[in-house]
């Protein structure tokens, strides 16, 4: 049932992006009486990106964070498919597998013993998840015999979302069972009073409600925001820039990871392709000399793109931790405050595994898929 329409919560998540919409989500469904605060709109920020890449790490080195990621993409499906069933509305969601190019002959070695370690670290004959060395001219119909001159990796485990509609499935559930809050601009927390202030549009005047506690998912602004809380600069954002081509035809075909982009065919007739990483910067504009270098690029490896129409370019500035993982957690010295920011590239495919382990902490349960070390605010804050 709708919760009433009051001004003291159990938990405010400031932000309407992946991690905030997902914390809020699972919150809700732990009972927590829940807002989420987002100064424009959901998806505003990166999470409002076209890619929507779920890729697993390669099984090689393997480490608790590499463990959590895996884990997180064995499970989202599941997820994600409950949160259909509850708004009626499609994320995009296909488990679509991905081709990577072999390129030298010490790489087609290296692969070779990834395809061993992944026996190990993947559970094949548990999942189903295989990543295997094919020969040359494999898939070409797909993916250029010419960008592949040792074969390629075809591994099964990848997946795809659509960000957008996965968004708007999460921002339904929130909105009939929680509280959301668009066009309000977060400005302060005392983490002892539970007084949140905020500057409502239009008039900015300041409004207050309260909160037991309080997440910070910002994105990229997190960082500014933190370093004010805390005196400490933990992070920076990185622009990246991505479009979506047609692509009626190529539906059912794998992504592709090749040259540093990904080739990513959507159900809906679409093809993303994606990303730059710039961690200079001046704006988050569509770069249109960046658009046509990725166009370039990717019909180079793919030539079933040529000649498609550019239907949406897109730039956004993600989160990035200095110490590269993800943060989640209790902000250090501030009372009920905790932060998840810095999911970078990854933030879809664990953002479901996050709020999980987040709201088991808010509520004292146990949670399946502990956070990795690294993810813990110990790892980032001095």
């Amino acid at each position: 049932m709708p919760q009433s329409n009051t001004d003291t919560f159990d938990l405010a998540v400031v932000g309407g992006g992946i991690f905030g919409m997902s914390i809020a989500y699972r919150a809700l469904k732990a009972g927590l009486k829940t807002i989420v605060i987002e100064k424009d709109m959901v998806g505003a920020g990166s999470s409002g990106g076209v890619l929507g890449a779920l890729m697993p790490h390669m099984p090689a080195r393997w480490n608790p964070k590499k463990e959590f990621q895996f884990q997180s993409l064995m499970r989202m499906e599941a997820v994600l498919h409950q949160l259909e069933r509850e708004t009626g509305l499609s994320t995009g969601y296909r488990r679509c597998a991905r081709i990577l190019p072999i390129t030298t002959q010490d790489k087609l070695e290296h692969h070779q013993e990834r395809a061993e370690e992944a026996k190990e670290r993947w559970h094949p004959l548990e999942t189903g998840f295989t990543y295997e060395v094919e020969p040359k001219g494999s898939r070409s119909e797909w993916l250029s015999a010419a960008s592949a001159p040792f074969g390629i990796v075809y591994e099964t485990l990848a997946a795809r979302v659509a960000p957008r509609a996965y968004l708007a499935a999460l921002a339904a559930y929130v909105r009939e069972h929680g509280k959301l809050l668009e066009g309000v601009a977060f400005e302060d927390f005392d983490g002892q009073s539970g007084e949140i202030v905020l500057l409502g549009a239009p008039d900015r005047t300041p409004k207050r409600i309260k909160a037991q506690r309080l997440v910070l998912a910002t994105g990229s602004a997190s960082f500014e925001q933190l370093e004010r809380m805390t005196g400490e600069m933990i992070g920076r954002g990185e622009k990246g820039q991505a479009l979506i081509m047609e692509g009626k035809g190529l539906e059912d075909l794998p992504a592709i990871y090749c040259d540093g982009l990904y080739v990513v065919p959507h159900d809906d007739g679409t093809v993303a392709i994606g990303s730059t990483s710039d961690r200079f910067f001046d704006d988050e504009v569509v770069n249109p000399d960046r658009s046509a270098e990725l166009v370039a690029r990717a019909t180079a490896f793919c030539p079933a793109l040529a000649g498609r129409q550019v239907l949406e370019e897109w730039a956004g500035i993600r989160p990035r931790c200095n110490k590269r993982d993800a943060l989640v957690g209790p902000l250090p010295g501030r009372a009920n405050t905790y932060v998840a920011t810095g999911g970078f590239k990854i933030s879809f495919g664990i953002a479901h595994l996050i709020a999980d382990a987040l709201v088991c902490d808010l509520t004292g349960s146990a949670t399946e898929v502990p956070l990795p070390p690294s993810y813990l605010p110990g790892h980032h804050f001095s």
